[in-house]
């Protein structure tokens, strides 16, 4: 009897307990449905087909995983070594050389069309996708509904999300086949949809953008984006370099831009000790955050790789790997 008694009240404390809690889950729903509402009612104002909306918002939900893989991100989690380590193993660097040596006179026509060396297509399409086997498996709609939901960064996921729209719109993928990553980046280039929609290229002239399954467009694209965005393809991206004893901190800043003699004369050295290039290429100074001081003189190429991804590990990795592929 006793219990009995006991289950009886820990029923009770229980029943209690989700009456307070279940009026604040159903109101946030509640939100979150008439929200999707509005968002819906504008997207048919924008001239999105009103197929297209009811196919694309059927089953979206407010994910939460998705709010969690948006507060941590690599450069919060992982040391730069550790980050390097994952996303450079030997094996894709193996695979980055056959993929170059596999598609080398596609990629060398697009490099020439552009002015971007092939191994930077080749590197950035392995950092991304590892060559497209890992293209993300989200849906690309209910990832940027959550987004712009959320009050991080609420604006510009709305933004991409009515931009992703637009591109189903225009019939160059269909909502069953728009997946991505968390944050709603898209195909092999793992473009977003701003992305997709200013640098995208139908290379092969099919009618379609297709940074999913056309090679030819994933590298035109890629190489497109970079070129439009800065990109010289008579330099590299930078170099690890060593530091003199007392140098001063302050110069060590993306910020502080200087020609290869000034760091030169400051005693910066390659990092086998010898004398930095000739070429007076302007160059930076940074060290990665978690990356026990280790320093690296960057150039033009890597601040147009930030723009891709404004992510110092993203843009070490890509000029790493570009680099082992070189060789």
């Amino acid at each position: 009897m006793i219990k009995i008694a006991l289950n009886f009240k820990l029923i009770m404390v229980l029943g209690a307990i989700l009456m307070l809690v279940s009026p604040s889950v159903h109101a946030n729903q509640k939100a979150f449905g008439l929200w999707l509402e509005d968002l819906k009612a504008e997207a048919l104002d924008k001239g999105i087909r009103k197929s297209i909306v009811d196919e694309a918002f059927a089953n979206v939900k407010f994910k939460e995983k998705i709010i969690s893989l948006d507060r941590k991100q690599p450069e919060v989690t992982q040391t730069f070594q550790q980050y390097m380590e994952k996303r450079l193993p030997q094996s894709l660097i193996n695979d980055g050389r056959a993929q170059l040596k596999k598609h080398r006179p596609l990629l060398e026509e697009v490099g020439r069309k552009f002015g971007v060396q092939p191994r930077f297509i080749v590197a950035l399409w392995g950092v991304e996708t590892r060559f497209g086997k890992y293209t993300g498996g989200f849906n690309v709609v209910e990832a940027l509904t959550t987004l712009a939901y959320d009050n991080r960064r609420a604006e510009y996921f709305r933004g991409e999300l009515f931009t992703a729209l637009q591109i189903l719109n225009e019939d160059h993928i269909s909502v069953k086949n728009m997946k991505g990553s968390w944050a709603g980046a898209m195909g092999q280039a793992q473009f977003m949809p701003s992305s997709f929609i200013n640098f995208s290229v139908d290379y092969n002239g099919d009618g379609r953008r297709d940074i999913w399954t056309t090679k030819a467009d994933v590298f035109a694209s890629a190489a497109n984006y970079l070129a439009r965005s800065g990109w010289r393809d008579d330099q590299t991206w930078g170099r690890e370099v060593k530091l003199p004893k007392g140098f001063d901190k302050n110069l060590i800043d993306l910020k502080v831009e200087h020609p290869m003699q000034f760091w030169q004369n400051l005693g910066v050295r390659k990092l086998d000790g010898t004398d930095l290039p000739s070429r007076q290429l302007m160059g930076s100074l940074v060290q990665p955050k978690g990356g026990n001081g280790q320093t690296f003189l960057v150039y033009n190429n890597y601040r147009t790789i930030l723009k891709w991804n404004r992510s110092t590990y993203f843009a070490m990795s890509v000029g790493h790997l570009a680099d082992k592929l070189a060789y």
